[in-house]
């Protein structure tokens, strides 16, 4: 693999990065993961404008020569990836000097990225997944797209423990997202979803996926999901970059509806397919 470290392009055998990086010590960066259809980048300008955000909130200053699809461009390239599925993940921390708290002076922050082909999960697209519900207990900027992943980490290892697809991260109650993806169910032919806070992140499929609703004609009410009205859910979905649209069939122990991917997910699951598709055609 040929990986992206500090403006050079090199194999990942070869990478050094220093023991006083602040992203190894404190977890003090940011990243992204942007999804690539056969070379083309996915929504690159939101992703690139999220990646900014989330280093303006950790005032860590972006290389000014660092051309975001430039980069992610080259990765493809460079691991034969430019005609492949694949996926470009990106990462600035603030840079290494001396273990302390407070920001160093004059610190050049550390720019690694690298790309990884990626096998679309038709299967699960197809019959649906689990999630089970655990308690949110993330930091209280989950809009930051930061490389601090402590508590998702937990919270999707016990999603796997338990035969699970993904975590739905539960706060005062209420269902927001999960632990890397956005989430949805339907009630009543209404998508519910949490809206845009601090407690998650922006999430790039679920602006388009929320688009296609718009498009489609679907009702979208942007508010919070009470863990305890789950159950009144006929459907439920997870929107993000690896997941696209992902049918939910069980949310821990019961049935979603009848068990199966509903109309409503099915039909945004298509429309977003055509979605991609038109993407790459106009290039």
């Amino acid at each position: 693999m040929i990986i992206h470290l500090n403006g050079q392009f090199l194999p990942k055998d070869q990478a050094r990065i220093s023991p006083d990086d602040r992203g190894f010590l404190f977890a003090d960066g940011a990243y992204e993961v942007v999804r690539a259809y056969r070379g083309h980048l996915f929504r690159a300008r939101e992703h690139r404008e999220r990646f900014d955000a989330s280093l303006k909130a950790l005032r860590i200053a972006r290389p000014a020569d660092l051309d975001f699809s430039a980069l992610c461009t080259g990765l493809l390239q460079h691991n034969q990836l430019a005609d492949a599925e694949a996926t470009v993940y990106l990462q600035i921390s603030r840079g290494a000097a001396p273990r302390k708290h407070a920001f160093p002076a004059e610190v050049a922050p550390t720019v690694y990225g690298f790309a990884a082909s990626f096998a679309n999960p038709v299967e699960k697209w197809a019959a649906g997944v689990k999630v089970i519900t655990v308690p949110d207990q993330r930091w209280a900027r989950c809009d930051i797209k930061s490389i601090s992943l402590l508590p998702n980490v937990l919270a999707n290892q016990l999603a796997q423990e338990a035969g699970a697809h993904e975590a739905v991260l539960v706060r005062d109650g209420f269902a927001l997202e999960g632990s890397l993806s956005n989430f949805a169910v339907v009630m009543d032919e209404v998508v519910h979803t949490a809206p845009r806070s601090n407690y998650i992140l922006p999430g790039i499929t679920r602006l388009v996926g929320l688009g296609l609703c718009s498009a489609l004609g679907i009702p979208v009410k942007e508010f919070p999901v009470a863990e305890a009205d789950l159950k009144c859910a006929t459907e439920a979905m997870l929107f993000g970059t690896t997941n696209e649209v992902m049918p939910v069939v069980q949310i821990n122990d019961r049935k979603v509806g009848d068990g199966q991917p509903g109309p409503l997910t099915r039909k945004l699951q298509q429309a977003f397919r055509d979605y991609v598709a038109e993407c790459q055609r106009r290039g």
